[in-house]
């Protein structure tokens, strides 16, 4: 069945105007007369929609436009040019509507008041979003079940951990029930166990409510458990838009090849095969160019004693870095427009 887009962006652009003067006094007294500015391409002419229910990664370097864009899409920010609908809405306008049906969490903004009770904060966003009573007690309670904040109600935000802001963060985020979620490294700083608490709490969510979620995460974990499909932009331009696990046919120049080898390496000087990135207790692996993926493990397999072969695209870590290490080759807007999911 064909699902309607709930984000649909389309030749967004945002270019900021920023001061510039040299160091000293009379540069100083010169900028009182004459200032000078440059402008600065935050977000170059991107293209893309997002169906209902999807929750997809929106990756890219720091000052990549990620969270330019997000603030765009929730209405922090006008475009500087394009256009962009948000479940029928345009961010910017900042209709009531709108606003009640969205949420922006940033992992490295404070909107809980820092000193008082956390639950007070819940009851000012209760007003604030003119939440029924008796949907605001249920949403209190079920969010306290599911990320365990019972001990942390009563406490005044500046009493709490990181992680256990973040996650008080995070509820107050969806006590309106929001259908459209802007997740901005909501796990930034947190430990591994708190990260995988917060991936599994978006999961429960999606499913529970089938909410959209447009997420940006450094954390790759974040994007593998919890987005088949990546969006990628490098210097404000769209350079992928597609299922996750295609990011390394399209970017990586390399395979990764894992050999085990009958009693060690036998002498032979493996790094003839390719790049030698571990070799331990008979187990090899190497890194090959992947137009000679082929030939190379055909030479293994004729040249070694393998016991076990195995070919494998590289972590995606890697390809990400690979990625952002070149010149950023923008896609076409025409090949963004994935078609709808059926």
């Amino acid at each position: 069945m064909e699902q309607d887009s709930v984000i649909h962006i389309d030749q967004l652009s945002k270019v900021y105007t920023v001061n510039e003067r040299e160091a000293g006094l009379v540069a100083a007294m010169r900028s009182l007369v004459k200032r000078k500015t440059r402008a600065v391409q935050a977000v170059d002419s991107i293209s893309f929609s997002v169906n209902e229910g999807e929750i997809v990664g929106f990756l890219g370097p720091n000052g990549a436009g990620k969270t330019t864009t997000l603030k765009m899409l929730s209405g922090l920010l006008h475009p500087t040019a394009g256009s962009a609908t948000v479940l029928g809405f345009r961010p910017w306008e900042r209709n009531r509507d709108y606003l009640r049906r969205m949420t922006l969490v940033m992992g490295q903004r404070n909107q809980l008041l820092w000193d008082i009770p956390v639950i007070d904060t819940f009851e000012l966003n209760r007003a604030v979003y003119r939440i029924p009573e008796p949907q605001f007690r249920l949403g209190v309670d079920e969010l306290t079940d599911l990320l365990d904040l019972e001990p942390l109600l009563q406490k005044p935000t500046r009493n709490l951990s990181l992680g256990e802001r973040m996650k008080c963060e995070i509820a107050a985020a969806l006590l309106h029930r929001p259908s459209v979620l802007f997740l901005d490294e909501p796990t930034i700083g947190l430990d591994v166990t708190m990260q995988r608490r917060i991936r599994q709490f978006i999961t429960d969510y999606n499913m529970r409510t089938g909410a959209t979620v447009l997420l940006t995460s450094h954390y790759m974990a974040d994007v593998e458990a919890l987005c088949k499909r990546v969006i990628v932009i490098h210097h404000g331009k769209l350079l992928y838009d597609g299922e996750l696990t295609g990011l390394a046919d399209r970017f990586a120049p390399f395979k990764t090849v894992e050999v085990e080898l009958h009693n060690g390496a036998g002498g032979q000087p493996l790094a003839q095969y390719g790049e030698l990135m571990a070799h331990s207790e008979g187990r090899v692996t190497l890194r090959i160019p992947k137009a000679e993926t082929a030939s190379v493990t055909g030479r293994l397999l004729a040249e070694l004693e393998v016991s076990d072969l195995t070919v494998q695209d590289p972590p995606i870590e890697d390809v990400i870095e690979h990625v952002f290490s070149q010149s950023p080759t923008p896609l076409d807007n025409s090949d963004s427009q994935r078609p709808p999911s059926e």
